[in-house]
C-alpha cells in the first residue's frame, strides 16, 4: 500500500526536521509531503534538506492546505500530522493498522484519554474549548468521540477523495469529524501520547478567536447537516416567547372581552409567525438535505467503483 504523510506547516523551522526524520524512521516506505503555508522562516529549506516533498499553498489557513493535499496527493493510506512535534511518530502504526484492515475510514489519534494532553498543555482555555466542542458534537450526533480536534489522523482513499473541505483554517479538524459522523464513515480512535511544543516554538493558535471560529463552524454545519432539528429549536424558542407575550393578552380578553395590551398582542403574533416560518423552513430544508445525502451516496458508489478498477488494473 502506498502511504502518504501529510504535514501542513507555517513557521515550523525549529521542529519540522525532527518530525520528518521521526516519520522516515517509522515509515521508511512512505512519501512525506510538507505543504508550506507562506512561512516566513526556513521551513521549506529545512524540509527539503530532510528529504520531504515540499509544496506551497499561498492561501493562508490550514483548511486551504488540507484541501490542496486531498486534491493533489494519491495514496492508499493518508496520515495527517502537525509539524510542531507534539504528536509522537511511533504511534503512527496504531493509526494506520485499522485502515490497512479496512476497519475504519478515519482513525483519530486521541490525545485526551490517557491524560498526557492535560499534563502537557499549559493553556486551560484550550482544555475547556476541547471539552465544549466535544460535548456539543457528541450531543448532536449521539456519538462518543473522545477527541474531536486532534491534528493526528489517518484516512483511507475513499474518505479523502470524497471529503468536501469547506473550512479555511483551524476548524478543519472539527469539519472532518462532523463530516465523518454525518456521512456514517467508519471511525476509530486510538489513544496516543501528546507533548507540548519544545521551548522556543510558538503556537499559531489564538484561544478565543480560533475557539469562536470552531463554534461558528459547528453552528453552520449543524444548520447544513441537521436543518430540521436546527430550525425546530428556533421554532420552539419563538413559540415559547410568543406564549409568554400572548398569554396575558388572552387572559385579559377572556376576562374583559377587551384588549388593552396592543403591543404585546402584536409581538405575540409576530413571534408565532416566526415560529411557524422556522418550522416550515426546517421541513423544507430537511427534504433538501435528505436528497443531498442520497446523491452523495451515489457519488460515493462511483468513487468506490473507480478505486476498485484502479486496484484491479494495478494487480493485473
Amino acid at each position: 500500500m502506498k502511504i502518504a504523510v501529510l504535514i501542513p506547516c507555517y513557521n515550523e523551522e525549529q521542529t519540522i526536521g525532527k518530525v520528518i526524520s521521526d516519520f522516515q524512521r517509522e515509515l521508511p516506505e512512505a512519501d512525506i509531503y510538507v505543504y508550506d503555508n507562506n512561512s516566513k522562516d526556513r521551513t521549506s529549506e529545512v524540509a527539503s534538506q530532510h528529504g520531504a516533498i515540499v509544496r506551497k499553498e499561498t492561501r493562508q489557513g490550514k483548511g486551504h492546505v488540507v484541501r490542496s493535499m486531498f486534491r493533489e496527493i494519491d495514496a492508499d493510506i493518508y496520515v495527517m500530522v502537525d509539524g510542531d512535534d507534539t504528536y509522537p511518530a511511533e504511534f503512527v502504526h496504531r493509526l494506520i493498522e485499522p485502515i490497512k484492515n479496512k476497519e475504519a475510514n478515519m482513525v483519530i489519534g486521541d490525545r485526551l484519554s490517557n491524560g498526557t494532553y492535560f499534563q502537557e498543555n499549559k493553556r486551560p482555555f484550550h482544555n475547556f474549548g476541547n471539552n465544549l466542542v466535544k460535548g456539543l458534537i457528541n450531543f448532536l450526533y449521539k456519538s462518543d468521540i473522545k477527541d474531536i480536534m486532534t491534528g493526528y489522523r489517518a484516512f483511507d482513499k475513499w474518505f479523502v477523495k470524497s471529503m468536501p473541505v469547506m473550512s479555511p483554517g483551524f476548524e478543519i479538524e472539527t469539519e472532518m469529524s462532523i463530516h465523518a459522523l454525518d456521512k456514517k464513515f467508519l471511525i476509530k480512535e486510538v489513544p496516543i501520547d501528546y507533548r507540548d511544543r519544545p521551548e522556543g516554538s510558538e503556537s499559531k493558535l489564538n484561544t478565543f478567536s480560533d475557539g469562536w471560529k470552531v463554534l461558528k463552524m459547528i453552528f453552520t454545519l449543524f444548520k447544513d447537516y441537521k436543518p430540521f432539528l436546527f430550525f425546530s429549536l428556533w421554532a420552539l424558542l419563538f413559540f415559547i416567547l410568543g406564549l409568554a407575550a400572548g398569554i396575558p393578552v388572552i387572559v385579559e380578553f377572556a376576562k374583559t372581552s377587551f384588549i388593552t395590551r396592543i403591543p404585546s398582542a402584536i409581538l405575540a403574533v409576530g413571534l408565532m409567525i416566526f415560529a411557524l416560518l422556522s418550522f416550515a423552513c426546517g421541513l423544507i430544508l430537511d427534504t433538501v438535505a435528505a436528497a443531498h445525502r442520497k446523491q452523495y451516496e451515489l457519488e460515493l458508489n462511483q468513487i468506490y467503483k473507480q478505486m476498485r478498477r484502479e486496484e484491479n488494473d494495478y494487480i493485473s
